[in-house]
């Protein structure tokens, strides 16, 4: 069962909602200059959230979902905005999502932030420990460089 719906939750001034189709080329925008790439932004899409202060989007955090596991994605927050907890609660209410998706473990790819996301339980993980549904995504085969950390969160009920 999903919880995404309109209820939102606020940072500061900052909303937390579900990403909305016509977010996408604020969403695009944001990753790009924050130096994230675009490959399967497209077709994760209906899985994203953003932050929202006022008419902008100051951050996303994105879900691609692989079957029954998930890759965490597409994590940026506007420099304006970054150590407000913007980040952060982006990152909570995606994992909020996976888990009531039943899914069973999320996956992520990091060149910059391998130390943040241990504090939301991901542990770092060999590159060929990664499931093949995750492996065949767009961001694990091209968009990552291979000396990427590749991290791992159990989302299962001992999680």
């Amino acid at each position: 069962m999903s919880t995404r719906n309109d209820v939102s939750s606020s940072v500061d001034a900052a909303t937390i909602r579900p990403a909305r189709v016509d977010d996408l080329a604020a969403v695009e925008q944001l990753l790009t200059s924050s130096h994230l790439p675009l490959d399967g932004v497209r077709d994760a899409f209906p899985s994203f959230f953003v932050a929202e202060a006022g008419t902008d989007i100051v951050g996303v955090a994105g879900l691609e979902v692989c079957c029954d596991n998930a890759l965490l994605r597409s994590v940026a927050v506007h420099d304006a905005w970054r150590s407000k907890g913007v980040g952060r609660a982006l990152v909570t209410r995606t994992i909020a999502e996976a888990e009531a998706r039943g899914i069973n473990a999320l996956y992520l790819l990091t060149t910059t932030a391998d130390r943040y996301f241990p504090t939301f339980g991901f542990r770092t993980i060999a590159r060929d420990g990664v499931p093949a549904d995750i492996q065949a995504t767009a961001e694990f085969r091209e968009a990552c460089p291979a000396s990427a950390t590749v991290m791992c969160r159990d989302c299962g009920p001992a999680a």
